[in-house]
């Protein structure tokens, strides 16, 4: 103890611009606990400079369901040579609830959005705080509601709730926005480049809701399996201008045809697809967007199923195990694909395990959920962390 009083009276002798160097350089919950050491750094590291600096330099990280066997919603993270998860729920502090009454509905920066029991709440995991999001009108029995997506609105700098509110009829919805902090969602009149029947918009509906959306240039970007029958033509990507609160189509770089199933994702500040093909051998192709205005794409690489399965036998199975475990489960199929850093991806085989690879299909190791290897969902879902507090905490 009087070793760690020297320290931090030292500390609190350099400049402030010093310290704050220092500090922004720490994990988020390191510094919380930082916080509260002394009043000094607790102001360092609470100025809006300081929280937006700090939350630009974390990584944005995938997010693994683990369906509450071993751990639920995780975070994955790179401890070496090893990759761990940190577990987020419960999101909901003092409140008793189980995982499959927990759904994690979107995330945008250091922010999620959970519903649990017919409520949607805002959360940030790593201050611990949490608000209650006002509902559309009209959200009662008989009609539902939910959310699609939480970006930011850059004109204004504010976080925003994409929601799909549905009446009885089934083919009828409207979309409302929610700035959060203020009141309630406001209803928005969308747009789209072709005129849509009831049944396609129907559609279009649950297409939204199907899988998060990608996040880039100010719009958020879906790819579902069947956008060419709402677009009526080989668009196949739907995208919704946060800007100007209107929907268009995008191209993707190959024909639908020629693809099992894709997946939109984000990597190194580039919208990116990935192609699972249905072949013989399961290969992942993964393109980048090169221009985006133009809706250009670049082949960036290709991962086949071969591949990673003779690397995953050279460098992750044992003889000397009495008992069969992940490790050993060879990788029969693929099931999707998430970008990890710069050179590596998370890969989901066989339904239930994650692989790390580099991007030339070698095996880094497995991803671990608590001190299980089983039973693990790639979610689609990403979280840069963050400091910066809920606006209407703030």
């Amino acid at each position: 103890m009087p070793g760690k009083r020297r320290a931090t009276a030292f500390l609190n002798h350099l400049p402030e611009d010093i310290i704050d160097r220092i500090l922004i350089r720490l994990p988020p919950r390191d510094v919380g606990r930082c916080r509260a050491v002394c009043a000094l750094w607790r102001n360092v590291t609470s100025t809006p400079e300081f929280t937006l600096e700090h939350h630009r330099r974390q990584p944005s990280l995938p997010i693994l369901n683990g369906e509450g066997r071993s751990a639920s919603l995780v975070v994955v993270r790179d401890a070496g040579k090893r990759t761990t998860g940190q577990q987020l729920w419960p999101f909901l502090t003092g409140r008793e609830h189980r995982f499959d009454q927990i759904c994690l509905q979107c995330t945008c920066d250091g922010f999620t959005i959970i519903a649990h029991r017919g409520q949607f709440y805002i959360c940030n995991p790593v201050t611990h705080e949490q608000a209650l999001l006002p509902q559309p009108p009209g959200s009662g029995p008989g009609a539902g509601s939910t959310v699609i997506a939480l970006y930011m609105h850059r004109p204004t700098g504010e976080y925003r709730v994409l929601w799909i509110s549905k009446p009885q009829n089934l083919f009828e919805f409207s979309l409302h926005v929610l700035t959060v902090g203020s009141g309630t969602p406001r209803h928005v009149k969308v747009t789209t480049p072709t005129a849509l029947s009831a049944v396609m918009e129907g559609r279009l509906v649950l297409a939204l809701i199907r899988s998060p959306p990608v996040q880039h240039r100010g719009g958020l970007h879906w790819c579902p399996d069947d956008a060419r029958q709402i677009t009526g033509d080989d668009q196949d990507i739907i995208v919704f201008d946060t800007e100007a609160e209107s929907l268009r189509w995008m191209r993707s770089p190959i024909h639908p045809d020629r693809y099992h199933e894709s997946k939109l994702v984000y990597m190194n500040g580039a919208l990116a697809f990935s192609v699972l093909t249905s072949n013989k051998h399961p290969t992942f192709d993964v393109w980048v967007m090169q221009d985006y205005e133009a809706n250009i794409w670049a082949f960036k690489y290709k991962i086949e199923q071969p591949a990673v399965e003779e690397s995953r036998r050279l460098n992750l199975t044992s003889p000397k195990r009495k008992w069969k475990t992940a490790l050993d489960a060879p990788v029969k199929w693929f099931n999707q694909i998430d970008i990890f850093n710069d050179r590596e991806v998370l890969i989901q085989f066989n339904n239930n395990h994650v692989l790390r690879c580099d991007v030339d299909g070698k095996v880094l190791g497995m991803v671990k959920i608590a001190k299980e290897q089983y039973c693990m969902v790639l979610t689609g879902h990403r979280l840069q962390e963050s400091l910066i507090p809920i606006p209407c905490h703030a």
